[in-house]
């Protein structure tokens, strides 16, 4: 093998359709590795070494399993395992993610959230997140945001978590400058 080629596997491989939200600071993606039957560990262990080398400081998981926690133990990577399932209450929920995340990013954090898979969910957390954070001033720019960057539509289940966002915003936004 060249130095070359080695020096390619050794920096890792990026998460399939990862998604920066906040440039250099919050992405997306699908679980490190894929996801259910196409899920391989070589290829998690592999996306594992590539966040770490892009200076990832945490990773969230939003799986209602703890699939792949003891990957990112193995490969020590700091993760939070913030369950979203499907009845989920999505205001108390998203109020503590999203206290989460905000300590992460003010500590200078970079963090990758996902979910099995980048689907309507996910989408709706990050579109959500950029609303509650004050980054972009309402639901719909989120969405219409969230949409572009990556490059996907968003469904009923996202519109209804960036929906559930709005009582929040009166009580626990932050303020940014």
């Amino acid at each position: 093998m060249s130095s070359s080629t080695k020096g390619k596997w050794a920096a890792g491989i990026p998460p399939r359709y990862f998604t920066w939200v906040i440039r250099d600071r919050l992405a997306i993606s699908e679980r490190p590795g894929g996801y259910a039957r196409t899920h391989r560990p070589v290829r998690r262990q592999e996306e594992i070494i590539w966040l770490k080398v892009q200076g990832f400081t945490a990773v969230v998981s939003l799986l209602v399993s703890p699939h792949n926690l003891h990957a990112y133990d193995q490969q020590q990577l700091p993760w939070l395992h913030r369950p979203l399932g499907a009845s989920t209450d999505p205001g108390p929920y998203l109020e503590e993610l999203f206290g989460d995340l905000d300590h992460m990013l003010a500590e200078g954090g970079r963090v990758l959230l996902h979910q099995e898979e980048l689907g309507d969910r996910l989408m709706g957390v990050a579109a959500a997140y950029l609303c509650w954070s004050a980054r972009v001033p309402s639901g719909p720019q989120a969405i219409a945001a969230m949409e572009q960057l990556s490059r996907r539509q968003i469904g009923a289940g996202g519109r209804a978590v960036v929906a559930a966002v709005e009582p929040l915003l009166s009580r626990s936004r932050p303020t940014r400058s």
